[in-house]
């Protein structure tokens, strides 16, 4: 089978894997909608090529050419990565900083971790595996995520690890509905 096919199958395993978990988290129109760019030639083709199967394509780039346009592409496109919400500081002229995910953008990006760990590791697939993978290159994201959205991913993930899904996602489901009900607040002032 090539590796144009073995990609798409691996990638909308993936997506079809985070509408279930966005369903469960109660954003199921958002999870609708999660990762449609990876269907664009700038991320397919790249995908293709450097597929393995195992782990990201745009790792194998990266390794290649030093940097995956996929990946960049990717980031700025999709509000689910932390790397796509940075922006100049108005304090600190001139630098780039992290800025805090909204809630909705921050529970699909545990959707997709957990997710993605359940493709790559397939049955070796434990409740810790998307902890462990996060914690493992948490400092790597220093100065890059915001602190507080490093926080409520970390939170959730231990939950996960420590208490399963069905117990995380009622917690998601909660926090969610806490979060549109202030959205809502807020509008109406």
């Amino acid at each position: 089978m090539s590796y144009a096919i073995k990609h798409f199958k691996t990638i909308t395993k993936h997506r079809h894997e985070v509408i279930k978990n966005c369903k469960k988290a109660g954003i199921l129109w958002q999870g609708l909608f999660h990762d449609l760019s990876k269907y664009s030639l700038t991320e397919f083709l790249p995908g293709a090529k450097y597929f393995q199967g195992t782990r990201s394509p745009n790792d194998k780039a990266r390794e290649e050419l030093g940097y995956s346009i996929a990946w960049m592409h990717h980031m700025g496109r999709n509000r689910h990565h932390f790397e796509y919400w940075r922006d100049y500081s108005p304090v600190h002229k001139g630098f780039m900083v992290p800025v805090k995910m909204p809630l909705n953008y921050t529970v699909e990006m545990f959707c997709d971790r957990v997710a993605a760990s359940k493709i790559y590791q397939g049955e070796n697939y434990t409740d810790s595996s998307a902890y462990d993978y996060f914690m493992a290159a948490k400092h790597r994201r220093v100065g890059m995520i915001h602190e507080e959205t490093s926080d409520t991913i970390e939170e959730l993930l231990f939950m996960l690890k420590n208490e399963g899904e069905e117990k995380t996602f009622a917690h998601i489901r909660k926090l969610m509905k806490d979060f549109r009900n202030d959205k809502k607040r807020k509008h109406n002032r």
